[in-house]
């Protein structure tokens, strides 16, 4: 596994550009993993990826160097995961491992069965990347605001499609549905809460033209098993 430094860069990146790290960067850089200057390290963005250079650590700041670009953007599947808020630690883990296995859009949904109805939006980006950085991937996922079960279906693409994990479903063939799918269009995975959708909200769900009803396993899953089970799943089949 590489020890290598890869840091998310929100500024417009190029080669041969004088540039600075955030504070929280310049403390991770110098006192977590104690780079020194001339020190070498990876910084990326949707333009890609370049190696860097510690130019001078001034208090509170630290100059780099951009040198060469090493990797472009790759077309990537477009996996989304809409799911029912659930409590801090389960949704952190969650978010951290959905990130490291390719999800590009997080939707939180609120529906009737909902306990924890709100979340620290800004916790949850600096999660997803940070998990980006450790996971080498150069796309950030986005994470919508919560919202409520009418609205995402109401709102969700025609030319997407909703992977519905539902325990009382008969499909567990996900292979012909998926390999249909045009791999611009998202693959949206749909995750209940922990008492699941009531059964109006589940026949609304399933009467989606684009809606596939889909059962993980023969066992109850907590909600953020069921995320990973299945994205490890659809990536199998996107990649078939």
């Amino acid at each position: 596994m590489s020890t290598k430094v890869r840091l998310y860069f929100s500024e417009k990146i190029q080669s041969d550009l004088i540039s600075h790290l955030t504070e929280h960067q310049s403390h991770y850089v110098k006192d977590v993993m104690r780079l020194k200057v001339g020190d070498g390290f990876s910084i990326f963005n949707e333009q890609g990826e370049w190696n860097a250079v510690i130019e001078n650590y001034k208090k509170g700041n630290t100059n780099i160097k951009i040198l060469e670009k090493v990797r472009n953007k790759k077309n990537e599947k477009n996996i989304w995961l809409a799911f029912s808020l659930i409590k801090k630690n389960p949704l952190d883990m969650m978010i951290q491992k959905a990130t490291e296995l390719g999800i590009q859009k997080f939707i939180p949904i609120l529906s009737e069965r909902s306990i924890v109805r709100d979340m620290n939006t800004k916790r949850i980006e600096k999660i997803i990347v940070e998990s980006s950085e450790q996971s080498n991937r150069i796309s950030i996922p986005k994470i919508l605001k919560p919202e409520s079960l009418n609205i995402f279906l109401q709102n969700f693409p025609k030319e997407g499609k909703i992977i519905f994990c539902d325990i009382n479903s008969n499909n567990s063939e996900l292979k012909n549905f998926v390999s249909k799918q045009n791999k611009k269009n998202p693959v949206c995975i749909l995750i209940g809460p922990e008492g699941d959708f009531s059964e109006k909200e589940r026949q609304s769900i399933i009467d989606i033209d684009q809606c596939f009803s889909l059962s993980i396993a023969s066992n109850i899953l907590r909600a953020e098993t069921a995320a990973i089970a299945a994205i490890s799943v659809v990536n199998f089949y996107l990649d078939s």
